[in-house]
This record gives C-alpha cells, structure tokens and sequence, in this order.
C-alpha cells in the first residue's frame, strides 16, 4: 500500500513538480502526493497541484498566525489520511509542538551540505549567496527528517554541486536545484516511504 504524502510549499513548486513528475514517470512507487498545502493564497505550485488532480489548500500563515495555521494542516492532515510531509521550498519553521506529532514523518530539502549554511537565517537565495561570501568549492543540497532544531534532524541524503568561478548567487542556486535538489528529493520520498 502506497503512502500517502502532502507537500507543503511557499512559493512556485518546482520541487513539487519534480515529485509529481517522479510520481507520473514511476519513479516513485512507494508514496503517492495525496495533499498539497501552501502558505499563501496565489502560489504557483497551487496550480501545479490542481492541473495534476491533487487535492490543494492555501493556508495563509501571515493571516492566522502559526498556531492556527498549523491547526488547519494538522485538520487537513488528519482528513485526508496522511502519512508523510515533505517541506518543499516552504518558508515556515513549524513549531516544536507540531513537529512532535509528526516524529520520523517530516522531511524536508535544503540547498546546501549541512550543515555549512543551514539554521534559521539560511533559506532562498540567503543559501548561495553565503556559500559565494565564503568561497567554497563544493555546496550542494541535503534532504532531511525535521526535527526541533532548525535544519538538525538526522541526514537522509546529500548531493554536491561544484561552484563555479562566474557564479552569481542566482545562477548556483540554479545549479544547485538542477543537479542535487531535484535528483536528491524523490529519491529520500521513495526511500522512507517504501520502508
């Protein structure tokens, strides 16, 4: 029996189409994307859901604070019998509170070695252009369970990207989505789903 998967997601959702793309092409087998939640009305990835039938909400964490938006997903969640979340370019740090309920069943994808840039300050382009400042040869991105701490649970997967010396920070972010992200994170879907 598949698991079932939501992704919660910010903006755009390229790594949700990646996941739905796995799920179309068979690559994904063990978990099927069964809820899509984002964090404001208006984002792209809401159409990306629709057009591939998934049932979709936008939740407006701005509006209603984290306590209530977190009460919404958690509804959500429980409606349409979840069992794992994937964190997809999704800008919210979710409370201690809801991250115990959901204890292994939470991962997330980050665009960088953790744990070199990572912690509440690094998210978006924040990511490359610290990796830029610091001159580093090697970022990448890293698939992981979430835990308490902020970019600390327990690794799943990582996948380096060389940079380059022409690199702006919008072209390694590029990169790094390209060739580790979007290989990186329907793989770790497919591996804790088919335990």
């Amino acid at each position: 029996m598949k698991k079932r998967v939501a992704v919660f997601v910010s903006g755009g959702g390229t790594n949700l189409q990646v996941l739905l793309d796995a799920q179309a092409n068979g690559s994904l087998q063990s978990g099927e994307i069964a809820l899509v939640i984002a964090s404001k009305p208006g984002v792209f990835a809401l159409e990306r859901a629709a057009k591939a039938g998934v049932p979709n909400y936008a939740i407006s964490r701005k509006e209603l604070g984290l306590a209530d938006f977190e009460t919404q997903c958690i509804a959500l969640l429980e409606e349409h019998a979840i069992d794992f979340i994937v964190l997809a370019g999704f800008l919210t740090i979710l409370s201690e509170a809801f991250i115990a309920r959901y204890p292994n069943k939470i991962i997330n994808v980050h665009p960088a070695l953790i744990p070199a840039f990572c912690g509440h300050t690094f998210y978006g382009l924040r990511v490359h252009e610290a990796a830029l400042e610091r001159g580093v040869k090697l970022t990448g991105a890293t698939v992981h369970f979430v835990n308490e701490v902020c970019d600390g649970g327990p690794i799943i997967a990582q996948k380096a990207v060389e940079v380059l010396p022409d690199d702006t920070p919008e072209i390694l972010q590029c990169r790094v989505m390209e060739q580790a992200e979007w290989v990186l994170l329907p793989q770790a879907l497919e591996q804790v789903c088919a335990k």
